[in-house]
């Protein structure tokens, strides 16, 4: 329990472990000084103090309840007897019935929230996917336009203004192409006799 005490805060087990003689002498020694200073902790050790001197009143002014001497042997019958309808074989179909009926109804709660969790999930996934095709696509899409300005580009200043600047721009781009294929497969073929 923590008390507020304007500017720190006080543990209401020390005055529990005070009353009771558990502080050692210096920890003693430190919550009376505390004490001399924190009116809350103080209104609270005394009110613990009155609660015990009360209770240790009504215990000793309490008169003695006289027990049977075969007390012990009559919790036992009375105990006995009200567990004997749980030995029988009905009683045990019945709580068998209700376990799984409650077994049944949690695995379809469970299974109804992992459906939702599973659904949440592909959606993402789903999502993700979409997003990396949306971005090739685009990808692509951009190169083309820019292949385009770029061959619209050289072919304008390599031929001006003629009605054949198309045809020219793709055949230096397939000229490109065939340029590279050849590129890689002279390597491939120098890097196979190098590895022969």
């Amino acid at each position: 329990m923590l008390m507020d005490n304007g500017n720190h805060r006080c543990q209401g087990e020390q005055i529990s472990a005070y009353l009771d003689g558990e502080l050692d002498a210096s920890a003693d020694a430190l919550f009376e000084q505390h004490l001399l200073e924190c009116r809350v902790c103080k209104a609270e050790l005394n009110a613990q103090r009155l609660f015990m001197r009360e209770l240790d009143a009504t215990l000793t002014l309490a008169p003695d309840l006289a027990v049977p001497s075969n007390f012990a042997q009559i919790v036992a019958a009375r105990a006995e007897s009200d567990m004997s309808g749980v030995r029988e074989g009905s009683e045990h179909k019945r709580a068998f019935r209700f376990c799984l009926i409650l077994a049944l109804a949690s695995f379809v709660l469970l299974g109804a929230a992992a459906s939702k969790a599973v659904f949440f999930s592909g959606r993402t996934v789903a999502n993700q996917i979409f997003g990396v095709f949306e971005l090739l696509w685009t990808t692509l899409y951009d190169a083309a336009v820019g292949l385009t300005v770029i061959s619209r580009v050289i072919s304008g200043g390599l031929i001006p203004e003629s009605p054949f600047a198309g045809l020219a721009a793709l055949l230096l781009a397939l000229g490109v192409v065939l340029l590279s294929l050849l590129i890689s497969s002279y390597h491939r073929h120098h890097e196979m006799r190098l590895s022969e």
